[in-house]
């Protein structure tokens, strides 16, 4: 047991993020003609505004709050005044509420991707997938809010920091932190790990543009049909 917990979890997220650089890597040199989201809204706008909106409002602040929640160091937070169990608490209200929000906006766009007969045509199998993945991490995420109701101590998300600081700091024994913690925290990390081995290989490599230029996010609205 001791060694698929560190093959999992000391090893897997390595690998992980090897694919998730060098597959970008490879996929922008190599393919840079696919480099794109491949905007559905010609075929169908309903549903494409709602949904996109409030699913890339709920994920880009889940992404920046499990990476600032899990990277800060305890003493960091505890030197600021805030307690393990009011962090974790915050965690748990801005984290379930965006979660939520989330979860709407990417029910929209599964719903109108799987229903809608021209979308179902023109979508590659890995558009499905990616988001169907991303679904279950995100329902995951939010049954795992009622396990860390019944802990409000704060101790497993102190392993869950610790295993995070140990992997990117390339400490040893970064998966012994995560022996004593609940199967729900390790299952939902398995799929989140997952989502960055699927993402060289999905439309989700546009992330990168939007990260990466700053005039991306002062650049007009991409009117990809107008009105009328």
């Amino acid at each position: 047991m001791d060694y698929l917990n560190n093959a999992l979890f000391g090893i897997y997220p390595y690998i992980a993020l090897a694919i998730f650089l060098l597959g970008s890597l490879i996929r922008f040199d190599r393919e840079q003609y696919t480099w794109k989201s491949d905007s559905s809204q010609l075929l169908r706008a309903k549903q494409l505004r709602w949904g996109s909106s409030l699913f890339h409002i709920g994920v880009l602040f889940l992404f920046f709050g499990h990476m600032v929640g899990l990277l800060t160091p305890h003493w960091l937070y505890e030197g600021m005044g805030l307690s393990t169990p009011n962090k974790q608490m915050l965690a748990i209200v801005s984290g379930g509420i965006a979660g939520l929000i989330c979860l709407a906006g990417i029910t929209l766009l599964l719903l109108r991707r799987l229903l809608d007969e021209r979308i179902r045509a023109t979508s590659k199998p890995m558009d499905i997938i990616i988001l169907l993945w991303i679904f279950v991490t995100l329902v995951l995420g939010l049954i795992s809010i009622l396990f860390s109701l019944q802990h409000k101590d704060g101790s497993v998300m102190l392993l869950l920091g610790q295993w995070a600081q140990s992997i990117v700091t390339f400490r040893g024994g970064a998966a012994d932190a995560l022996l004593t913690v609940p199967l729900i925290y390790k299952i939902h990390l398995m799929f989140g790990m997952t989502v960055f081995v699927l993402f060289p290989f999905t439309r989700l490599v546009h992330v990168w543009s939007g990260f990466a230029v700053v005039t991306y996010l002062t650049r007009s609205y991409q009117i990809v049909r107008q009105r009328g």
